[in-house]
């Protein structure tokens, strides 16, 4: 899924966060991702795993060693990511800024939910079961 379409959906609610609400405590997201027996604790064996992983990630090449090529990869995909994401918050901000003053004030940030409209397929402010199902199809549809 294109990530602007999974913050779309996230920001509108149709897709879950993972294991309810990842971030409510610190490191739950880094256990969510190693800890993949689920027993709420990491394992030397979970660690090793997570571990090769990123290797696998970072030796592009798959010849076995990362070397600095790899790793200037690896940083400019970083970069380039920080990038996109000041670009996409950059623009975000300007469209809540309806009257141009330059702030977003808390009714500009309040009255815009055009994710909210576009999903309301039939107007009647109300989001009806039929309506989240139809969305959460398309974005899965997206996914693949």
């Amino acid at each position: 899924m294109k990530r602007s379409a999974l913050i779309a959906a996230l920001l509108v609610g149709l897709v879950p966060l993972p294991a309810a609400h990842a971030q409510d405590r610190p490191g739950q997201r880094i256990m969510q991702r190693i800890d993949t027996n689920g027993d709420g604790a990491i394992s030397k064996d979970e660690m090793r795993a997570a571990r090769e992983r990123l290797f696998k990630r970072l030796d592009r090449n798959g010849d076995g060693v990362i070397d600095e090529k790899e790793i200037d990869s690896a940083r400019q995909a970083i970069e380039d990511r920080a990038e996109a994401a000041q670009a996409r918050l950059g623009n975000r901000w300007r469209r809540l800024d309806t009257n141009g003053d330059g702030k977003v004030s808390e009714q500009e940030f309040d009255s815009s939910m055009p994710l909210f409209d576009l999903v309301d397929r039939n107007g009647d402010g109300r989001l009806s079961a039929d309506e989240i199902a139809t969305i959460r199809k398309l974005i899965a549809e997206r996914a693949n």
